[in-house]
């Protein structure tokens, strides 16, 4: 059962659009690009009967059945769908607070988690400057980690790497044993340092 909110007026909205595309059963289908992630959008597209996916989830609403993707129902979960008018007309909005970092627990897999440090903790801190880090795989508890954006060539990497990264995971997920960078810091064009 999805926890995804379609509210009323935004019901009303879709399924006017829905009647005007002459396509018996058509519905619609929620979905999010890179869930999980800074670059995570919600998106919303129409679903033709033949379109959606055995895997997705069925939302029965009283005018149209909105599909939910599967890969994406973890990361709309509270999500809100509504649509308000104003004196220009009207909007259609999403608010889908979990889009960008996924919900995890002590039972979520170890890269879920390395995941949701790095999108809540670490990364907002290297945005200051222009960076990010990224998990590129697990090596027997030791993370594999890649810098992009102003981390990548700078100087300070080390120092961040072990002293900010390593100690924070470290301290969070007890099956972390280490970090490596596997980033190619002679490419210092857009570095912070």
């Amino acid at each position: 059962m999805s926890t995804i909110n379609i509210t009323e007026a935004a019901q009303a909205y879709l399924g006017d659009l829905l009647k005007g595309q002459d396509t018996p059963g058509i519905g619609i289908r929620v979905f999010i690009t890179q869930p999980g992630t800074t670059y995570a959008e919600t998106c919303i597209a129409y679903c033709k009967p033949e379109e959606q996916k055995p895997e997705d989830t069925p939302l029965v609403l009283p005018a149209f059945t909105a599909w939910i993707d599967a890969l994406s129902e973890p990361y709309l979960e509270d999500a809100v769908v509504d649509y308000a008018t104003d004196r220009m007309g009207g909007q259609l909005t999403i608010k889908a607070p979990n889009a960008k970092v996924p919900m995890v627990s002590e039972d979520s897999p170890l890269s879920d988690r390395v995941n949701y440090y790095l999108q809540t903790e670490i990364n907002p801190g290297l945005a200051s400057h222009g960076g990010e880090v990224s998990l590129i795989d697990i090596d027997n508890g030791v993370l594999i980690l890649k810098f992009g954006g102003g981390c990548q060539g700078c100087g300070q990497a080390d120092y961040t790497l072990k002293e900010g990264i390593e100690k924070t995971l470290m301290a969070r997920i007890p099956e972390v044993k280490g970090v490596r960078d596997v980033t190619d810091h002679s490419i210092t064009e857009n570095a912070y340092y």
